[in-house]
């Protein structure tokens, strides 16, 4: 532990171990370290690959990511797409071992702002509703932790709804979600894991953020700035978060913390490739399954073929969508209300299910 270790001397221990980053007094390295432990929460269960594995396994090809592969590029940034942010912001899981929650949530919602195409799409999900709902039944607790895979398939089988059905708050407590959470909620259409170089860096640069968690030493409460590597400290812990890019020159992964914007680089954090078992396997969300309604959008174009009820309307910031095919009366009904919306450019409200669409209101 490092009560006894000032930053100064800490920072002199990193320059000796020839580590790039520096460490300085956080929020978090002035806590006992049992409040530290706090801050984590990934307790690897099922066939989920232990701490001591993932680092074994992220050790011994370290050498492997710092090199380009394939067609991914050299370094990539979800942050800055063409000056576009597709990652959402900071959020802090406080004094619960909740951290699989926030982890997967961040990566589910930059999925959802990259399927749409759309950095400023407003989406914000619930923490709690995961943790403290879906989590219930595989044992998830802020003192115990979770692990990742009932989290995905929380996503995947139950969805999960907005922040303002179930906000959240750091203590161990039963579901308290809105009666209409499963109207609000968001499922994604599947996910799975990726344990390749090649694999991580392209689906990262292509689709999106992924999931990942790792073993976090005492020292890297104190982390400020740079690459993280371990220099020193007993073990803490394991810890989920998001990965969001990568850079090969400096031969790290750029991540998304779930510890307030007042720790690390305003919440975020670089760490060497095949540091702490992070890149020894991570977690990929492959889509959005979008339920709900889409308020105030409009019709930009419509598509059909010669084939019975196919047809899809293209709406303002969201996409093409299919026109439900439930039977003749309800596709033409809803194929003319698209199509009068469109000729007068007047907004509407969808209703998608599945993203389908399958009531429509013109305003």
């Amino acid at each position: 532990m490092l009560e006894n270790i000032s930053t100064e001397q800490l920072n002199l221990l990193i320059k000796d171990a020839k580590a790039e980053w520096v460490a300085t007094r956080t929020p978090l390295s002035a806590l006992s370290f049992e409040e530290k432990r706090r801050r984590l929460g990934y307790n690897p269960s099922g066939r989920e690959e232990s701490l001591e594995e993932r680092i074994r396994i992220s050790s011994s090809r370290v050498h492997v990511f710092s090199e380009g592969i394939g067609a991914a590029p050299a370094s990539f940034d979800w942050r800055n797409v063409n000056g576009n942010n597709f990652v959402t912001p900071i959020r802090d899981q406080k004094g619960c071992g909740s951290c699989v929650s926030f982890g997967s949530t961040a990566a589910v919602e930059s999925k959802f702002r990259i399927q749409r195409g759309n950095p400023s799409l407003n989406v914000d999900l619930s923490e709690a509703s995961l943790f403290y709902c879906v989590g219930a039944s595989s044992g998830a607790s802020c003192s115990g932790g979770w692990w990742m895979t009932p989290a995905m398939d929380g996503y995947k089988n139950t969805g999960i709804p907005d922040e303002a059905c179930y906000p959240y708050t750091d203590h161990q407590q039963n579901c308290a979600q809105c009666s209409d959470w499963a109207n609000r909620a968001t499922k994604t259409t599947g996910w799975h894991t990726i344990s390749d170089t090649a694999g991580m860096k392209a689906w990262l640069s292509t689709n999106g953020p992924l999931a990942t968690c790792f073993t976090v030493y005492d020292d890297f409460f104190s982390y400020s700035t740079g690459v993280y590597k371990y220099v020193t400290g007993a073990v803490a812990g394991g810890h989920c978060v998001c990965v969001v890019g990568f850079n090969d020159a400096g031969g790290y992964w750029i991540c998304k913390n779930s510890w307030g914007t007042y720790w690390g680089q305003s919440g975020f954090f670089n760490i060497a490739y095949g540091q702490c078992g992070i890149d020894s396997t991570m977690w990929a969300v492959e889509g959005i399954l979008e339920t709900g309604w889409l308020n105030n959008t409009r019709v930009i174009g419509l598509w059909t073929i010669d084939q019975t009820r196919n047809a899809w309307a293209y709406l303002s910031g969201i996409g093409w969508r299919k026109i439900a095919t439930d039977n003749d009366n309800i596709f033409f009904d809803l194929l003319r209300l698209l199509a009068a919306a469109k000729e007068g450019s007047r907004p509407v409200n969808v209703y998608q299910d599945n993203a389908i669409i399958k009531q429509i209101y013109v305003l």
